[in-house]
């Protein structure tokens, strides 16, 4: 009887491991660079290393992400940002939060000595 239970708890220990394992797996994985590009822009995309804002810069993901209740499901910003047009009431189309919130950054950054890049084309590359 001993030997029953002792094999039952080992069981349910592998058991509970491999869900662990799986679960963790079947999470999505954040992109490492993502390409901003909207509609009739007259710049070029801009390449956005995502995976060093998080991992070296330690960007916080609810600065990007400020409406999203779950960061393993982010949305688009153009959920709720137009890509191109006029802004609809209190909300910024998405060139302009981009730019707001990136060149911010950026000039805060570069003021503190860092490396982010301020003018236009060294984001919007050829």
């Amino acid at each position: 009887m001993k030997n029953k239970i002792c094999s039952a708890m080992v069981i349910l220990m592998f058991l509970a491991a491999f869900i662990g394992v799986q679960t963790v797996s079947a999470e999505k994985k954040a992109p490492d660079t993502v390409t901003l590009k909207l509609e009739g822009a007259k710049m070029n995309p801009v390449n956005f290393p995502h995976s060093a804002h998080v991992q070296k810069v330690k960007v916080n993901c609810v600065v990007c992400h400020h409406k999203d209740k779950d960061m393993k499901e982010p949305q688009l910003c153009e959920k709720c940002h137009a890509a191109s047009g006029e802004a609809k009431g209190n909300v910024a189309t998405a060139k302009d939060a981009f730019h707001g919130k990136c060149i911010t950054c950026h000039k805060e950054n570069a003021d503190k000595g860092g490396k982010a890049p301020t003018k236009c084309m060294e984001c919007h590359k050829k």
